[in-house]
């Protein structure tokens, strides 16, 4: 019998079965699907309909007013509220619901301001701000300022702000209908002293460790300035220097010589000394006022200790 030769494939017909079998293939392996979750409620849906009526997802609409698959939902709600989110228990569980108030926020409820800071125009907008606010909440109740600053100088004498923010928030206390307790905790140098001073009298107060001080007003930095404009800000550090005079010896009930005397150069004063000058009214002791009225004068303890005192060397 004689053999029959099979014809070899040509090249482009190999090419075209290796291509179909490829394809073929591919569309054999069915790609990786993200893990579902099973309670989440749409695609439970999605899935139940889709194993007993799949024509109700195959034979869509193409224009169709609702998003895809939505409308198998009667009142579709895939995404809850905040209030309502899962939270996992060991970060979330007291987690509230609504961010909590800030610190300044928390010391205006409680009737008290807090002067911490320089005397800026931010500082003292803030300042009277507050003590408005105070007074429109109810103007029989005492306001409480702490005073912790620097005035409108910084710790090393340079000025960072205008003598009229001091004066500001000044004339903003005398209208108060408040009674308004100073207290004077860390320092209070310049005008943070004379708001310390402009009390209610009899409710100024001073922590045993507080430092209060007062010092003529400074130029500010002059720069390129000329002449005639350095001069008249010279003379307007002299007029707010004479206002502050009268306002120091006014609430500290000292004549206006001694406190121009005092204030040639930085007077500084501990709670003690404070207290002597007018400043304040009462040191806040906690629990020491019998300890330091029964302490003997040094003049007793020299007495007693049989040392007398030497009027010349």
């Amino acid at each position: 019998m004689a053999s029959s030769t099979i014809p070899s494939p040509s090249p482009s017909f190999r090419r075209t079965i290796t291509t179909t079998c490829s394809l073929r293939a591919r569309s054999s392996i069915k790609p990786p699907m993200p893990p579902i979750n099973p309670k989440d409620p749409f695609l439970s849906k999605l899935a139940s309909v889709a194993a007993t009526s799949p024509e109700k997802l195959l034979n869509r609409p193409p224009n169709s007013d609702t998003p895809p698959y939505l409308d198998l939902f009667d009142s579709p709600t895939l995404m809850a509220t905040p209030a309502t989110v899962e939270r996992s228990v060991s970060y979330n569980e007291h987690r509230p619901r609504r961010p909590p108030p800030d610190l300044p926020s928390l010391l205006l409820h409680g009737r008290i301001v807090y002067l911490g800071m320089p005397l800026v125009p931010a500082v003292t907008e803030l300042i009277i701000a507050e003590l408005m606010y105070l007074q429109w909440m109810d103007p029989k109740e005492p306001i409480y300022l702490y005073i912790n600053s620097t005035g409108t100088t910084r710790d090393d004498g340079e000025s960072v702000g205008m003598e009229t923010e001091g004066f500001a928030i000044y004339d903003a206390m005398m209208q108060l209908k408040n009674e308004i307790h100073t207290v004077g905790v860390g320092a209070a140098i310049g005008h943070a002293c004379l708001l310390l001073a402009a009390g209610t009298k009899g409710k100024r107060f001073m922590m045993p460790h507080a430092k209060a001080m007062i010092q003529q007003p400074r130029i500010p930095s002059s720069g390129l300035m000329t002449g005639s404009d350095v001069l008249i800000r010279a003379k307007e550090v002299i007029v707010n220097k004479d206002t502050l005079i009268s306002l120091l010896a006014k609430h500290t009930e000292n004549p206006v010589e001694t406190v121009t005397q005092v204030m040639r150069r930085p007077f500084y004063m501990d709670s003690t000394k404070a207290k002597e000058f007018g400043v304040i009214d009462k040191i806040l002791w906690r629990g020491q006022e019998k300890i330091m009225a029964d302490a003997a004068s040094p003049e007793a303890w020299d007495k007693n200790a049989g040392i007398k005192a030497v009027d010349a060397i």
